[in-house]
């Protein structure tokens, strides 16, 4: 842990010359003291790491020293250092891993290509904050502690013990064997079984996990995506399929409140307008009527009957509310 903390060290002054002794202290996540032992030991080391004093002093490295790291040509870099800058750093509570990696592919470049492939990952910005209409993604937030328990057993192969709190049931805790983490729209999920049986668990709804000794009853391979495939296909049919017509600009609000979308086509020749049709699911009646009302009149759901009629008696139940009030 010490040996990275060193290399991330060097290659932060490498990278921005001088700094701190507070600022590397929060760069690296640790105490100024911590820093300053660490300087001493890359001194003792043979590292031209110096100190200059006064208001603007800090700590540096000699003119023309750096680490010597090679195999990455500049499109590598520039996706690495691109992804790096989107919000799925912190993947399975990976963040300040993937810093220190980008910190390390950042000084391997020639001089020349570290400088281009910098600025042009700064000319791209992946997922982020809000959107066009300035609003915030949904975004689940998993406890530190919980998530390098879970990441642990998965790639250690052990089985783990998880406090879940399931939709509408009280928490409790269960041992299941991990197989594998699956992150999707920034919801992240773990696939394991339990029992024998497949099972799919939100981490948002982990209150609390530890890794147990024991090893995982798992196969040795497996392929995720076909795995998570397969268990959406054995998901999807419990949930409410329904036919839409939607106008194009409303298109992705209808797609983004369904659970899925199933089907797409355009607007077949009496849709003059150009609408399109789609068939998508949703969890449950009120969630298909709630995400229809949405969008007023820029959609009409075409089947199933039941939730026409539904989003017609609701229409009528307000236009007569309206009517006796005016």
């Amino acid at each position: 842990m010490r040996a990275d903390r060193l290399v991330s060290l060097v290659l932060l002054l490498r990278q921005r010359g001088r700094l701190s002794a507070t600022a590397l202290a929060r760069e690296l996540g640790v105490s100024t003291r911590t820093v300053l032992r660490d300087i001493e030991a890359l001194s003792a080391a043979g590292v031209p790491v110096y100190a200059e004093r006064g208001r603007h002093g800090g700590f540096a490295l000699s003119p023309g020293f750096r680490t010597e790291l090679t195999g990455l040509n500049h499109d590598e870099a520039l996706a690495l250092l691109a992804a790096g800058s989107g919000r799925g750093e912190q993947v399975f509570g990976l963040g300040p891993a993937l810093a220190s990696a980008l910190r390390k592919v950042a000084d391997a470049l020639p001089e020349g290509h570290r400088a281009t492939a910098s600025d042009a990952a700064r000319r791209f910005l992946i997922d982020p904050e809000t959107d066009l209409l300035s609003r915030r993604p949904a975004t689940e937030d998993v406890p530190d502690a919980t998530m390098i328990e879970v990441r642990s057993a998965v790639l250690a192969g052990r089985k783990l013990r998880i406090h879940y709190a399931a939709m509408g049931r009280a928490p409790q805790w269960r041992t299941v064997d991990p197989i594998g983490l699956v992150t999707v729209r920034d919801r992240a999920y773990l696939l394991a079984t339990r029992s024998g049986e497949d099972r799919t668990y939100r981490l948002s709804r982990m209150l609390a996990a530890e890794e147990l000794p024991e090893p995982a009853q798992r196969p040795a391979e497996v392929d995720l995506d076909r795995l998570w495939r397969e268990r959406c296909a054995r998901f999807l049919p419990d949930q409410i399929p329904v036919r839409v017509r939607v106008k194009p600009s409303r298109r992705d609000q209808l797609a983004g409140t369904a659970v899925a979308v199933r089907a797409e086509d355009p607007g077949t020749e009496s849709d003059a307008d150009g609408w399109l049709r789609l068939e998508v699911t949703y969890q449950d009646a009120w969630h298909a009527e709630w995400a229809l009302w949405q969008l007023t009149t820029d959609a009409e759901a075409l089947s199933p009957q039941w939730l026409r009629d539904s989003l017609r008696d609701r229409a009528a139940a307000i236009a007569a509310r309206y009517e006796a009030s005016s």
